[in-house]
């Protein structure tokens, strides 16, 4: 999927709603343990009551791996029944990978060709040569973690150097020399806000992938307000707010609800 069709989604839906899947036994209602593959059964649910309001899904790969052969099967059929039935969303993996050279190669085509993913997330401690694997795909795109959500983020994404620059914006501004807006996006996390307006001015050309709005204690207005740009700029995820809204048979229309609230203040802010 290219920026063109990405941007076009948000325009037709006035949403930049990402609803996450990471699905788990644990928290599925009980009823869907009797189906055959219940983590299917609860995303295909999920993504039915939603695609209305979001333009992206995210699966967490963690949470189909941690199942083995089975999970890796949910997963498959996860996302071809996105890509076969609501082919317009943007489908991106979070798998977090970062390794040498040919080892990522693997996990591109992993997600890119096994799969077929549009975008997958991409960890850049190593540099570029494992980073460019990824970036070897027409119409796929990295997702590079540069400012993370978590409390751990502060252990080494904020240590500067000797101009004073912290570590997660020569991220942001080294990777620029390695593709364009156009095959690049940015994990910012939503509870550090006062930063967003430091990357967008680092990167105001970019998408950023925004997770932490909701569950995680971010909030929505600000992310809007300072990480927007002109071609909309931001994919705000939210998981845990929609997809266990509730335990009941009901949970797929709490889910629908819940995403369409988070798109109508979506709409109020942005359009």
């Amino acid at each position: 999927m290219d920026k063109a069709a990405l941007v076009a989604q948000i325009e037709k839906k006035r949403s930049v709603l990402c609803v996450g899947l990471d699905t788990d036994l644990n928290k599925i209602p009980p009823h869907l343990l009797k189906e055959s593959d219940p983590i299917f059964a609860f995303n295909k649910a999920i993504i039915d009551a939603t695609a209305d309001y979001a333009v992206a899904y995210k699966p967490n790969i963690a949470f189909y791996e941690s199942y083995g052969v089975k999970g890796w099967q949910s997963l498959e059929k996860t996302i071809n029944y996105l890509n076969e039935s609501y082919p317009e969303v943007f489908t991106i993996a979070d798998a977090k990978r970062g390794d040498i050279g040919n080892t990522s190669k693997m996990y591109a085509d992993a997600f890119f060709n096994a799969f077929e993913f549009d975008s997958v997330t991409v960890a850049p401690y190593m540099g570029v040569d494992s980073v460019s694997p990824f970036l070897a795909y027409d119409g796929k795109w990295v997702i590079l973690l540069a400012l993370t959500s978590n409390q751990g983020a502060f252990d080494f994404q904020f240590i500067k150097d000797e101009n004073g620059v912290a570590l997660f914006e020569n991220v942001v501004r080294k990777a620029q020399e390695w593709a364009t807006p156009d095959q690049l996006m940015f994990v910012l996390g939503a509870t550090k806000t006062e930063y967003l307006e430091q990357v967008r001015a680092a990167a105001p050309e970019s998408f950023f992938l925004v997770p932490g709005v909701g569950a995680q204690g971010g909030s929505l207005k600000d992310v809007l307000e300072k990480a927007t740009n002109k071609d909309y700029g931001v994919l705000v995820n939210s998981t845990r707010g929609i997809i266990y809204q509730s335990n009941g048979e009901d949970f797929a229309a709490a889910a629908g609800q819940a995403a369409r609230e988070l798109q109508e203040e979506m709409s109020a802010i942005l359009f």
